[in-house]
C-alpha cells in the first residue's frame, strides 16, 4: 500500500434537457471588457430570446463578476476552470460581441464533446466578427468543428434559420460554393513571374523577425515551421524587451528628425498635452525611437519582413506601435542609418510588417511586396479586419478596418493622412494611429484572412468591398454566397480606432 497522494477526479455535471450552455470569451484587459459589456449583454439577451422561442433553455456557463464589473472568461486559466463545469456533451455556443482573445477557451474547446456554435454580432461599432473569426480560425487549426451565425439582433430570418437547424442537427452548413480550386493558369508574363519569384524564395529564403511571438491568445495566427519553412520562410524569433532597450539607444537627435521629416511631408498630428487621454508630442518621440529601432534590429538579423506584437507587454512599457508600422510598410518613409551613421536602412524600400505578428499575414505582405516591386508597381501593403457590412443601394458593402497603421501612400501622400491617439482602454500610455482616407482602386484581398479574419491590402485603411447577393432582411451579415465570384471594387476610408 503507497503513500502516493492520488489525484480525485470529479466527473462533469449532466446536461440539462434542451439546454444550451453559453460562454463569452474576453480581452485579457479589464478596462477592454468593462467597455465591451454593456454591448454583450444586448447580444446574450437577444440570443437569449431567439434560443427561447425555439423552445430550448440557456444557461450561462460562468457567472458576471461584480468585482471586475464583466462577465467575459478573461484568462486561459479562467476558461480551464469554467469548462470544467460545463457539461461535455451539452450544447455549446459561444456568444462574442467583443474583440476576444482566442486562447481563454480554446483548451475548453479542444475537449468538449457537444455540438459548439460561434455567434458575434452584426455590428459597424463592436468587433465581435473579427473575435468570431480569429476564434474560428483557431479552432480550424486545432481540428475542432463548430459552426458559425452572426446577427444583428437574431430577428431576422437567416439568422433564426440558422439557429433552429444548428439546435435540431447539431450543425449550420454555409454555401461555400464560390470556392473554387485554381484554374489552370496561362502561359504569360504573369505567371512566368510568379514562378520565378517563388523559386527565388524557396532557393534564396526569407527571414521574417516575429517580435513575441503568439499576441493576444491567436493560436491561429502561428504558422508552424514546418508548414512555413518549406515555403522558403524561416523566422526570427525576437524579444520585445529587446526592442525597448534598442529604443533606448535612440538619440533624441535621430527622433526629432524622423518627426521633422513627417511635418515637412505635410502630415497632421491631433496633439494636445494630456497624457492620460490624449496624443502627446512626447508620446511621437517615442514611436519615432520605436521607427529607427526596428529598422536597425531588421538589419542586424538581415529581416525581409517584421511583426510586433504590441498588445500585451509592450503596451505598458511604451506608446503604441501603430506609427511606426504605417512608416514600415512604405517606400516613401523617413531615413534612418546603421548605428555608426555610415549607411542608409532599407534604402528606397518598404519593410513589410505584420500587424501583431499574425504570421499568414507576414507571408501574404511578403509575397505582395516582391510582386509588386518586380512589377513595378507601389509595393506598400497593410491589413484589414474583416469589421461589418450593410446594403448600400443594390449593393452589399463589406467595411475592412485597421488600427491605424496604414502606409501613407494609401491615401494619397503624408499631406492626407494623419495621426490621432489610440484608445486609453486598450494602450494607457497612448500612441498615434497612421490613418487617412484611402484612394481610389481595386482590393487585393488575399488568402490570410480564411485563418485570421483579415485581409491583406496593398490599397488602405478600411475597404469597402461591394457585391450583390441575393436579397434578404436588414439587421444581420450577408448571406452565403452563391458560385459567382465576388469583385472587389472601389476603396473607401480608412479606420483610427
Amino acid at each position: 500500500m503507497s503513500n502516493y497522494r492520488m489525484p480525485v477526479l470529479v466527473d462533469p455535471p449532466a446536461a440539462a434537457p434542451r439546454t444550451v450552455y453559453t460562454v463569452a470569451s474576453g480581452d485579457l484587459r479589464r478596462s477592454a471588457n468593462v467597455a465591451g459589456w454593456p454591448t454583450q449583454q444586448r447580444l446574450e439577451a437577444d440570443l437569449a430570446v431567439a434560443v427561447t422561442a425555439l423552445g430550448w433553455s440557456v444557461q450561462r456557463a460562468h457567472p458576471v463578476d461584480a468585482v471586475t464589473g464583466h462577465g467575459f472568461v478573461d484568462s486561459q486559466r479562467a476558461g480551464i476552470e469554467i469548462f470544467q463545469r460545463i457539461p461535455v456533451d451539452a450544447p455549446l455556443v459561444v456568444v462574442e460581441a467583443v474583440w476576444q482573445y482566442s486562447h481563454h477557451v480554446l483548451a475548453g474547446l479542444r475537449a468538449h464533446r457537444g455540438p459548439i456554435l460561434l455567434v458575434a454580432n452584426w455590428s459597424g461599432a463592436f468587433p465581435g466578427l473579427v473575435g468570431l473569426l480569429n476564434l474560428a480560425g483557431s479552432l480550424t487549426k486545432a481540428g475542432v468543428r463548430y459552426s458559425a451565425l452572426w446577427s444583428g439582433d437574431f430577428t431576422d430570418e437567416w439568422a433564426r434559420d440558422g439557429l433552429r437547424t444548428w439546435l435540431e442537427t447539431g450543425e449550420v452548413v454555409h454555401d461555400e460554393s464560390h470556392v473554387r480550386d485554381l484554374p489552370p493558369l496561362p502561359s504569360d508574363a504573369e505567371v512566368a513571374l510568379g514562378r520565378a519569384l517563388a523559386a527565388q524564395l524557396q532557393r534564396e529564403k526569407a527571414i521574417i523577425g516575429v517580435f513575441d511571438e503568439g499576441c493576444m491568445g491567436m493560436y491561429n495566427a502561428i504558422i508552424d515551421d514546418e508548414l512555413l519553412n518549406p515555403l522558403g520562410v524561416y523566422k526570427e524569433r525576437l524579444s520585445q524587451s529587446a526592442l525597448v532597450a534598442e529604443m533606448s539607444r535612440v538619440s533624441d537627435e535621430e527622433a526629432y528628425a524622423v518627426r521633422a521629416w513627417l511635418d515637412a511631408a505635410g502630415m497632421t498630428f491631433h496633439t494636445g498635452t494630456d497624457e492620460a487621454t490624449e496624443l502627446t508630442d512626447a508620446q511621437l518621440l517615442s514611436q519615432c525611437r520605436m521607427y529607427v529601432a526596428v529598422l536597425r534590429i531588421a538589419d542586424d538579423f538581415g529581416l525581409d519582413a517584421v511583426g510586433i506584437q504590441y498588445q500585451q507587454g509592450l503596451k505598458d512599457t511604451v506608446p503604441a506601435s501603430d506609427l511606426a508600422e504605417g512608416l514600415l510598410n512604405d517606400v516613401s518613409r523617413p531615413p534612418v542609418t546603421s548605428r555608426d551613421g555610415t549607411r542608409e536602412l532599407y534604402p528606397g524600400q518598404a519593410l513589410p510588417h505584420f500587424n501583431e505578428v499574425d504570421e499568414g499575414v507576414a507571408v501574404d505582405s511578403l509575397v505582395t511586396n516582391r510582386i509588386w516591386t518586380a512589377m513595378g508597381m507601389d509595393p506598400a501593403t497593410t491589413l484589414h479586419d474583416i469589421r461589418w457590412g450593410e446594403r448600400y443601394g443594390s449593393d452589399f458593402v463589406w467595411v475592412f478596418e485597421i488600427s491605424g497603421s496604414v502606409p501613407a501612400s494609401h491615401n494619397g501622400g503624408y499631406d492626407r493622412s494623419y495621426s490621432m491617439r489610440q484608445p486609453p482602454m486598450y494602450f494607457p500610455l497612448g500612441g498615434g494611429t497612421l490613418s487617412g482616407v484611402s484612394r481610389p482602386g481595386r482590393s487585393s484581398g488575399r488568402g490570410s484572412s480564411s485563418w485570421t479574419g483579415r485581409s491583406t491590402s496593398t490599397w488602405a485603411g478600411a475597404v469597402w468591398w461591394s457585391c450583390r447577393p441575393p436579397r434578404r432582411s436588414a439587421g444581420s451579415g450577408p448571406p452565403p454566397r452563391s458560385g459567382r465570384s465576388c469583385t472587389p471594387c472601389c476603396t473607401a476610408w480608412a479606420g483610427t480606432s
